[in-house]
């Protein structure tokens, strides 16, 4: 048994970097992997060496008819916005990343979530899942 049970999610942490020698990274999983993968993308930032430019990066992945699509996520420029929060924006592989515009450099951070199928096809209640994951509590105003 796993340490937070069967339905328990895995996460490791993921990053990549766009530069203007590195456009594009693609994100991918083995075909014979008998898992479900998200990619949960949590912030992209101009990091060390960025220059004041608009750099652009792009998400290329597939639409519901299975054609290549590619969207603009982020608009970067170290004078104004050198970091943005993408609040877990979740894809399933494969995906590519791309600089579209600028020359970075531009970092990915977040999260590969793996849920084993074998183990989700036992799981009847989403709950379960839920409670093994770290919730913050709510905001409460302080006290007078």
């Amino acid at each position: 048994m796993e340490p937070h049970g069967p339905a328990c999610p895995g996460s490791v942490l993921f990053g990549c970097e766009l530069t203007a020698s590195t456009k594009s990274y693609t994100f991918q999983v083995d075909e014979e992997d008998d898992s479900d993968h998200i990619l949960a993308l949590s912030v992209v930032c101009l990091t060390d060496g960025a220059k004041d430019e608009c750099n652009v990066v792009e998400v290329i992945g597939r639409n519901h008819e299975n054609q290549e699509i590619a969207v603009p996520v982020a608009n970067l420029k170290l004078s104004c916005q050198p970091l943005l929060s993408l609040d877990n924006f979740k894809l399933q592989p494969p995906v590519t990343f791309r600089l579209a515009a600028g020359s970075g450099p531009v970092h990915l951070a977040g999260w590969h979530r793996i849920m084993h199928r074998e183990d989700a096809s036992f799981e009847e209640d989403d709950d379960l899942s839920e409670e093994d994951e770290v919730e913050l509590p709510p905001v409460m105003p302080a006290k007078k």
